[in-house]
């Protein structure tokens, strides 16, 4: 089976062609890189949740926050929707942990900007 897949691993975007092999047969990829996206993203697709968590006090503003690493894909929404249940008090600086350990994704929840 053929699966056509867009590699997002640089700006470049190469449309992709991928038989699920072992190892994964891979066409139109421009290098290197575009071929291992390919076969991890057979295997085990992953994304780095990136949104906002709750200030406390603060009715408007919100924090940008993202996780350290990618996590499993068919967890993103779990972990989305989990990002309700926390609420930050400044200060906090931009890249400090907010969230070790993100709901066991083996990925740490960092904050995103500088809260004062």
């Amino acid at each position: 089976m053929i699966k056509a897949m867009t590699c997002i691993i640089c700006p470049r975007g190469c449309a992709l062609e991928v038989e699920a092999a072992t190892p994964p047969i891979v066409i139109g990829a421009a290098c290197k890189r575009g071929v291992e996206y390919a076969a991890r993203e057979l295997s085990d697709p992953r994304r780095v949740l990136t949104s906002t968590v709750r200030v406390q006090g603060g009715r408007l503003r919100r924090l940008p926050v993202r996780t350290a690493l990618p996590i499993p894909l068919p967890r993103l929404v779990e972990a989305a929707r989990a990002l309700d249940a926390i609420i930050v008090s400044p200060p906090l600086a931009c890249g400090s942990v907010v969230a070790a350990d993100w709901l066991g994704l083996g990925a740490d929840l960092l904050a995103a900007d500088d809260l004062e």
